[in-house]
């Protein structure tokens, strides 16, 4: 596998680029947010990659962070989703808004990518609702009484441990509530574990 790339940028185009590394030169497919951040021709580049494996062809897809190659990786897991449609969504909208969308089941805002109707929509939100908690940022504050610096790093862990994103909310405000911001990150998770039932 190919994992990431770093050269120079030979060739530049909105949805393809060319990266010479060391003297061979890598096309690869970006979305528009990675090509929005990249300099002029001939200036360095490093990508992340997706190597996408097909019985006629190997195409590389690039991403200049983490959170898109994630996306990426997790979008073209659903049905009907192949890597040109998931590079065109990535491309018409940005990550966070897209990964927020699907865990709120925000069909409305997935209907506005071009090439998504509302049964992809359905399928993308029943598919990815509970894999994409942890692309999320935590949207909503912990509630006053129980105010907590760890909350945000809890929550995913939590996630990351294998709890949907509302169940490990609830566990978290139960324990922030009744603690207030005193626990430790470490008790957090563990209390809130237990709340849940793992």
């Amino acid at each position: 596998m190919i994992f990431s790339l770093k050269g120079t940028l030979l060739e530049k185009n909105p949805t393809r680029i060319v990266v010479d590394v060391s003297g061979i030169g890598y096309g690869v497919n970006v979305p528009l947010s990675t090509f929005d951040r990249l300099g002029d021709v001939g200036t360095p580049v490093e990508l992340l990659t997706h190597l996408h494996v097909r019985e006629d062809s190997l195409d590389l897809y690039g991403f200049a962070t983490a959170e898109e190659r994630q996306l990426f990786e997790l979008l073209i897991l659903v049905s009907g989703i192949g890597p040109r449609l998931a590079l065109g969504i990535l491309s018409g909208s940005e990550a966070h808004s897209f990964a927020e969308a699907v865990a709120s089941g925000n069909l409305a805002m997935l209907t506005t990518i071009s090439g998504v109707g509302k049964k992809l929509a359905e399928r993308i939100v029943v598919e990815l609702k509970e894999k994409i908690g942890v692309l999320v940022p935590v949207l909503e504050p912990v509630a006053a009484a129980g105010e907590s610096p760890h909350y945000n790093d809890a929550l995913l862990a939590l996630i990351s441990l294998g709890l949907t994103r509302a169940s490990a909310s609830k566990a978290l405000r139960s324990v922030a509530a009744e603690e207030g911001g005193r626990l430790s990150l470490e008790e957090m998770i563990r209390r809130a574990l237990s709340l849940a039932g793992r």
